[in-house]
Order: C-alpha cells, then structure tokens, then sequence
C-alpha cells in the first residue's frame, strides 16, 4: 500500500546522478554506502511468490486510484525455476524480458553485471542478484517496474537496479544505492506514463526481508507529488502447490497487468488528462 512508512518525500535521503546522458543514470544515498543495510535487506528464501496487492495514486492534475490484488516472483537469476509439464504455462522467465536482453551472453545476470560495471559498480561472482518480476504467463510479460537486488555473500546490500518499462516497448534501468532503511532518490530519465512529463525525481523505498518484499516509488515535480505506486507483499515458498493456487487466483496475471494499465489509460485520456508530447515515441531500451 502508499503510505508514508514506503515513501516518504521528506525523509528520502538526497542523492546526486552521476554519468552522462539518461542511461547513466545513478543515484547515491546520501548514508555511506560501506553501511550495512540489513534493516531494509534481509531476503526471504527463493524461489518465492510476493503475494500482495499493487497501488497507484495520481495526484495532480487530477486524482485517480486504484488497487489490486497481485504478485510477482523473487528469484535468484543464477537458479531460475523451471516448472515443467503443464505448469511451465504459469512462470517462464526470459533474458530477453530485460535490461539488454541478454544480448551479450550469461543472461539476465551478465545483463546486471554489465549494467552495474558500466556505471562504476563491480559485481563479484560470489554476489547474489535476486530479480522481482513477473514471469511469463501463457506466454506474456508484461513488467511495469522489476528491481534487482546485488547482495555480497554476507548478505548486506552492494546496490539494487530499478527498471521501468512503457507500453511502447521501451524500458530503461538506474542504479540505486539505497540507505540503511531503503531510502534513495533519483532524477527521471524515461516516459513510462504518457500522461506524466519526462521531468521529475523518484523518491524509492525498497524493502527486502523475510515477512515482506516491497518497493514504493513517488514522482515529484517542481516540488510537488505527481503520483505514487507501490506494489507489497508476503512471500511464499513457490511449491508446485503455491504456483497453481497463487496463478490461478490471480489468472491470468501479466494478462490482467497489460490490460488494466490500457483501461486506465483510456479513462485518464477520456477525463481529458493531456498526452506528454514526445511520450508515445519513447523506445530507449538501456
């Protein structure tokens, strides 16, 4: 749910973007980044199904809500389920539903390897990288928002990966380095919405333990909260049981996903909120 113990503009950390151009963007908590961050980051055991619900509030310059239930996986990328039989129908993961699409080898871990190392952060082989996404459903992903956390093998957090995707089939990724309590901003760089201006700063909470996984993002322009959104939920063991329960109660979830982010857009577009000029040509795939 939005609340203020997600995201909260007034106690999100400052944060400075470094690199060139939008597909460095970086942001750095203003914490140090040597502190452990295990009030944020205690990971539960993978693979797990975070079920829970996902909010959206827009804010100005009218307001719209909604709420519904959902999950999402949380995988460790170097060990994704592969369900078999008719099952494989409900989750399929696939390096091309991410970052660089797999393009230059070692999935979707060499993808994070290589985005962190372009941005001045080196992921170590012993590093775990566990992925919230959906998964493929008879067929179909569609991700709106998929976070990566980069955890060292004792378990505190190196950084985490933040990637949006838009309905154009553009998607473009930042590298947070969040606080002790999971806290961490950083400057839009990429249309997600076409109602939203390209304009703006994230402010992000990201929460990893064992009872809980979530992460709030809040857009705020000139100072002021355009929209928030947050997806939270528990995790539960992916048993062969749990994933035909859990997909069949949510069916079909990515379905559902792509279809309601349409609908909404058509009432939003009806209520006469304008399109952001340049919005629908948005492609950048970083």
């Amino acid at each position: 749910m939005v609340t203020a113990t997600l995201a909260d503009p007034a106690g999100t950390p400052t944060a400075t973007a470094t690199g060139t151009g939008p597909r460095a963007a970086r942001c750095t908590a203003a914490a140090p980044l040597g502190t452990a961050r295990r009030d944020a980051v205690a990971p539960p055991p993978v693979p797990a199904l975070v079920v829970g619900t996902v909010t959206h509030t827009r804010r100005t310059p009218l307001e719209h809500t909604f709420t519904y239930r959902h999950y999402q996986w949380l995988v460790d990328v170097a060990d994704l389920p592969q369900l078999r039989g008719p099952r494989r129908w409900l989750a399929g993961f696939d390096a091309r539903d991410h970052l660089d699409g797999g393009r230059l080898g070692g999935g979707i871990r060499g993808d994070v390897v290589r985005f962190c190392a372009s941005r001045g952060v080196h992921v170590r082989r012993t590093d775990r990288v566990l992925m919230l996404a959906h998964a493929r459903v008879l067929g179909h992903t569609f991700d709106p928002m998929t976070a990566f956390w980069v955890l060292r093998d004792d378990g505190t957090l190196r950084t985490v990966v933040v990637e949006v995707h838009n309905t154009y089939g553009g998607r473009h990724a930042y590298l947070v380095d969040p606080d002790e309590r999971g806290r961490a901003t950083v400057a839009k760089a990429f249309y997600v919405s076409p109602f939203t201006p390209l304009a703006g700063t994230y402010a992000m909470r990201l929460l990893l333990r064992p009872d809980r996984v979530a992460v709030a993002i809040g857009l705020d322009v000139d100072g002021a909260r355009v929209l928030d959104a947050a997806v939270d939920g528990r995790p539960v063991p992916a048993t062969p049981g749990a994933v035909v329960r859990i997909a069949l109660r949510h069916l079909p979830m990515t379905w559902r996903v792509t279809a309601l982010i349409r609908v909404h857009g058509i009432v939003l577009w009806l209520r006469r909120l304008p399109v952001q000029p340049g919005a629908r040509r948005t492609k950048d795939v970083s």
